[in-house]
């Protein structure tokens, strides 16, 4: 019997993204970030959203990417992880997918950096691999933050 999985896409630059939907709240757009003094480099600080005070995550930071162009909009992914909510803050977010299990592959081998810290596995799309991230091991400590800005393509051969 084939157990189907469903996953909630989005991507940062080139790269495409999944998530188990079970962690995904709501997806918002235009949310005011108040900024926090000294956090770290990915806490783009925290949002309001109706009373509760969630902290907002750039994922393109977390993963160490190039930051996103200042022109550029980006969407808040209101994600439930470890009992709270945070908002992992993305380029764009596409369409609910579903896949078999049978279809899920291992993490690809030329995955670098904080990516293949976070990501369990992927699966295979038109022209493209999704990316499934692990949110807990996302939202850990990294092993070590990026020392500086990294392009996304030091993160694939």
């Amino acid at each position: 019997m084939d157990i189907a999985k469903l996953f909630s896409t989005f991507s940062l630059g080139d790269l495409s993204f999944a998530i188990d939907v079970a962690h995904v709240q709501e997806v918002m757009r235009d949310l005011e970030i108040t900024r926090v003094p000294l956090a770290p480099r990915s806490i783009r600080g925290l949002i309001n959203l109706r009373g509760q005070i969630i902290t907002a995550i750039d994922a393109r930071s977390c993963l160490g990417l190039a930051p996103r162009p200042e022109t550029q909009s980006c969407i808040y992914l209101i994600l439930r992880a470890q009992g709270d909510l945070i908002s992992l803050l993305v380029d764009d977010v596409g369409d609910v997918v579903e896949f078999a299990e049978e279809e899920f592959e291992s993490r690809p081998a030329t995955l670098k950096g904080r990516l293949r810290e976070v990501v369990s596995g992927a699966y295979r799309l038109p022209g493209n691999l999704l990316l499934v991230l692990d949110i807990q091991r996302l939202l850990s400590e990294p092993s070590g933050e990026p020392t500086s800005t990294l392009d996304q393509a030091q993160f694939m051969n």
